[in-house]
């Protein structure tokens, strides 16, 4: 529906004492929606669901007044700022905000009725609300995570600006521009989604040169006096876009957008170089540099701001899981996939038939297999159309791998870097390149004809810029990043909406991709057979903080994988069955992939068994395995390792997987924390399929459980 300013009587009136929601949202289904308000005065627009609120005074200008974590009481802000800013053709426009705040220290209420309104910024003019709309398109052809909602529940806000008002005479200096800012907030989660709109109402192309979708005066994490080397932290907030490239974890691909700086008003501030980063600004690092043609208009990134309730590493971990299951909820297909190291037609066969046997679910003509993509002939399309096509009868996806960055092209179609720098890789196409532009046409081609639906895409694009003026792609370097990324996304965008699964070593995950790596290192693959199982058990530990088990995928070389020779080698399968089979578990139980990496997925009957018995297995459970997991004890080769999967809202709300690596029967008792499992007096708990024990939990929702582990062996626990 559409409202003006003058209709904000329209809207409920946030109750004087609203009532915060007292259960804990990681562990219990919040029913209170998210809604739009009016303060009882009708001064004021505000958004909440009970864990978050955030507050807008529409006059004399728009301004977020308050943004309060309800979990805890605590401000998020601590002073007014402009909801956006923009720079067109070399000016600097502030989108809203109010000034005059005596002190940046905090913000009382009473000051805000004396706040002005920036003679120069955009004035609101009028706001929409409605529901959230999908970002991607999701076609759903396989399994998911369960109660998987797309588009996210929640209330969406709309808040119009135009350039103020000006006297005749300045009047024709003043761009044709009007701006919306777009905020969505979630049912059941302190989320909030933030983005920008640029219209061009005029007869002549505007250049965009800049943009900030978010900023926030946010309260410092902590007081340093001195400025030191190490840096500060950062205010408690989770903040990511799907403006991000070139790493596995949210602390490397966020620098592109996420910018904690110092804020120039905060005069009171304890540090004395006022250097304390408590300013948020979210904006692409360079450009965007775009033209908006007449009548065209431009739209941002979207910025993501998740607020927590605690510093402690789980909570904070599971709570950022949790974002990505519901901005991101294609992250929970998880398929079973084997990496076929030849692609000609009776080893993939073979393979596909393998693969049908034992239960795995999806074939991929992995790198160095002589697979194509960038063969374009029809005699090929032809071929790769008949191994889908015989996939397909067997109940199994087929999909294969490409490069795209790490390799050199032409110098007429490689990157252009600036003076001093190097492509991230060592050697990159510019995706804006003539090359760039064929590829990509090539893989759309590539996926219509064929049938296949899994693309590995290595060498994302890393976010190089590139300097040429000669590529159609682009214009020159201060474009260059964001044109590249936009080539990326809008087909990873097309390969979510037509059902084409993404395996991307990137962290492209807001932009439609499913799956990156763990986090490994390769060569690894190359030690003793025992210590590549510890390592496994270490990087998916490792690997959890912030991914779920679905997130990222391991590595299980059935061939010889960087050198080793036989003592790093499973092959032959069945000489090493004991070996394969701890491979086997220690990704499975834990919920997470492998890249299975060789010709075969087995080679006798025994190994067969072997396989499908883990796999079944696997899938009788896969709910709760995909689950999030606490971390407990590291893998190190000096003791038994465990983690829990906890999900309060199955019916097997627990599974406790405990791995022993010593050469000895091992027996402890381990303390084992339930409370995310959402059982609150007791638990039963039977090991294996045996039955089920009643244990009371102690105060702090934990029991202490009796284990006994096999030499080099694996047992689990189900808690109901």
């Amino acid at each position: 529906m559409r409202l003006a300013a003058a209709d904000l009587g329209s809207l409920p009136v946030l109750p004087e004492n609203e009532a915060v929601i007292g259960a804990d949202w990681l562990v219990h289904d919040i029913d209170r929606e998210a809604c739009a308000y009016r303060s009882a005065d009708g001064a004021e627009l505000i958004l909440s669901n009970g864990l978050v609120r955030r507050t807008f005074r529409l006059a004399p200008n728009a301004a977020t007044v308050a943004f309060d974590n309800l979990m805890t009481g605590a401000s998020v802000i601590r002073g007014v700022k402009p909801e956006a800013v923009i720079e067109l053709d070399g000016t600097r426009y502030e989108i809203g905000g109010l000034t005059g705040q005596p002190n940046y220290a905090f913000l009382r209420p009473e000051w805000v009725d004396q706040l002005e309104a920036n003679p120069d910024a955009m004035q609101f003019v009028g706001f929409e609300l409605g529901e959230p709309r999908e970002r991607i398109p999701w076609k759903r052809v396989r399994h998911h995570g369960p109660g998987a909602t797309w588009p996210p529940r929640g209330v969406y806000l709309r808040m119009d600006y135009r350039m103020p008002p000006r006297a005749k005479a300045d009047a024709g200096t003043q761009p044709p521009v009007r701006v919306s800012v777009h905020y969505e907030l979630y049912d059941g989660a302190p989320v909030m989604s933030k983005w920008i709109t640029v219209y061009n109402d005029g007869d002549k192309p505007l250049r965009l040169e800049q943009f900030t979708c978010e900023v926030l005066a946010a309260v410092e994490h902590g007081s340093d006096v001195e400025t030191r080397d190490l840096g500060f932290l950062t205010p408690n907030l989770h903040v990511e876009t799907d403006f991000a490239f070139c790493g596995f974890t949210t602390l490397n691909t966020t620098r592109h957008s996420v910018h904690w700086i110092p804020d120039p008003d905060y005069d009171t501030q304890v540090n004395y170089a006022k250097q304390t980063p408590c300013l948020l600004e979210v904006r692409p690092t360079r450009g965007p540099h775009v033209a908006i043609e007449p009548g065209a208009s431009f739209e941002s990134f979207r910025a993501f701001v998740l607020a927590l309730d605690s510093d402690d590493r789980e909570r904070s971990g599971l709570a950022q899981r949790r974002l990505y299951r519901l901005i991101a909820p294609w992250v929970t297909e998880n398929p079973l996939m084997m990496h076929v190291r030849y692609a000609d037609w009776d080893t993939v066969k073979a393979a596909i038939d393998q693969c049908a046997e034992v239960g795995f679910e999806m074939v991929i003509l992995t790198f160095g297999s002589g697979f194509d993509i960038e063969n374009d002939s029809p005699e090929y399309l032809a071929e790769m159309k008949r191994y889908a096509d015989y996939a397909k009868s067997k109940g199994i996806e087929i999909g294969g791998y490409s490069l795209l960055a790490s390799r050199r092209i032409a110098p007429e179609h490689d990157v252009v870097m600036p003076e001093g720098l190097q492509p991230t890789f060592g050697n990159s196409p510019c995706l804006g390149s003539e090359w760039g532009l064929a590829y990509f046409d090539k893989l759309y081609a590539f996926y219509r004809q064929t049938g296949f639906s899994l693309l590995e895409h290595d060498g994302s694009y890393p976010g190089d810029p590139c300097m040429s003026t000669a590529h159609p792609g682009h214009e020159n370097l201060d474009d260059s990043q964001w044109k590249q990324w936009r080539i990326i996304t809008a087909f990873y965008h097309w390969c979510r909406e037509n059902g084409v699964y993404l395996n991307v070593p990137d962290y492209y995950y807001l932009a439609g991709v499913t799956k990156c790596a763990m986090g490994y290192r390769e060569t690894n693959w190359s030690l003793p057979r025992a210590e590549q199982v510890i390592h496994t058990r270490q990087n998916i530990f490792d690997g959890t903080w912030e991914k779920t088990p679905s997130m990222g995928w391991m590595f299980v070389p059935l061939t010889e994988y960087h050198g080793g020779g036989a003592a790093a080698t499973i092959e032959p399968l069945d000489e090493h069955l004991d070996h394969y089979e701890r491979m086997l578990y220690s990704n499975l139980a834990m919920g997470v992939q492998a890249c299975y990496r060789g010709p075969r997925l087995y080679d006798t009957e025994r190994t067969k068994a072997m396989v499908s018995q883990w796999v079944a297995w696997f899938k009788k459970y896969r709910a709760i395995l995909e689950s999030d997991l606490i971390h407990g004890r590291r893998a190190d080769g000096r003791d038994l390792d465990w983690m829990l999967h906890v999900n309060p809202r199955l019916e097997h709300k627990g599974m406790l997987v405990v791995f022993n690596p010593l050469n000895e029967p091992v027996e402890r008792t381990l303390r084992i924390p339930l409370y995310y499992t959402g059982l609150e007096d007791s638990a039963r708990i039977r090991e294996r399929e045996a039955p089920p024990q009643t244990v009371p939990l102690a105060r702090d929702y934990s029991v202490a459980l009796d284990v006994a582990v096999d030499a080099h062996a694996f047992t689990w626990f189900v808690i109901e």
